[in-house]
């Protein structure tokens, strides 16, 4: 397992920079204190999704009977779905709906419901944690995967404290021209996920048959 690729793919996923927008209008109305502890929340729950999804991820879904090259085409076309709304700026509807986008404008806490999930750890970075958990092979490996979600959450929780500030500096055009870069690898990512899950799935078929 290549951790720096690990890590390239799920900071695209989770890509707290995106996000920014989202977090400064549902934030909006927050006292200082109430924003700070969001902010504190969100970047600690982010780590706390992905080790979880880590160390259970892969026995779930051996459970249920799915093969991990059959969860890794699935959630490298989820990966896809994203990257092509990321690369049109948008969060699209794998990350949120707008029926959800208006029920958490009335909620009193939004850290983990709808900011940690599903926007920033969403349907594809669950999925592609449960395939890289699967291909770890070490304890070095699984302290990577995981040390990734660590890292990530505090980019998670610098973004969002400097909100005000990146959105006044990029603006909206810097933040989607750096969500389109972000959409672009992803998509990369997506389809080497696609193609290895499939080839994987070829040879596993052929070995049961032959």
């Amino acid at each position: 397992m290549d951790l720096i690729k690990t890590f390239i793919s799920l900071l695209a996923l989770v890509d707290p920079l995106a996000i920014v927008p989202f977090f400064i209008s549902l934030t909006a109305h927050y006292s200082k204190e109430e924003r700070a502890r969001t902010i504190r929340v969100a970047a600690f729950s982010v780590p706390v999704v992905i080790t979880i999804t880590a160390l259970l991820g892969d026995k779930i879904i051996s459970i249920l009977g799915i093969s991990v090259p059959a969860f890794q085409v699935g959630g490298g076309i989820i990966m896809l779905l994203m990257s092509l709304s990321m690369m049109n700026a948008s969060l699209g509807a794998t990350r949120n709906t707008a029926e959800e986008t208006i029920e958490a404008e009335s909620k009193q806490s939004i850290a983990v419901v709808p900011l940690t999930i599903p926007l920033l750890t969403g349907p594809a970075t669950i999925s592609t944690v449960i395939v890289y958990a699967g291909k770890a092979h070490t304890l070095w490996q699984y302290a990577g995967l995981i040390g990734s979600g660590i890292v990530i959450g505090l980019l998670t929780y610098i973004c969002f404290k400097l909100s005000s500030r990146i959105a006044k500096f990029m603006g909206v055009t810097g933040i989607n021209i750096a969500t389109r870069v972000m959409g672009l690898l992803l998509a990369a990512l997506a389809a080497e996920f696609i193609l290895s899950g499939a080839v994987d799935m070829v040879q596993h078929q052929l070995k049961n048959n032959s």
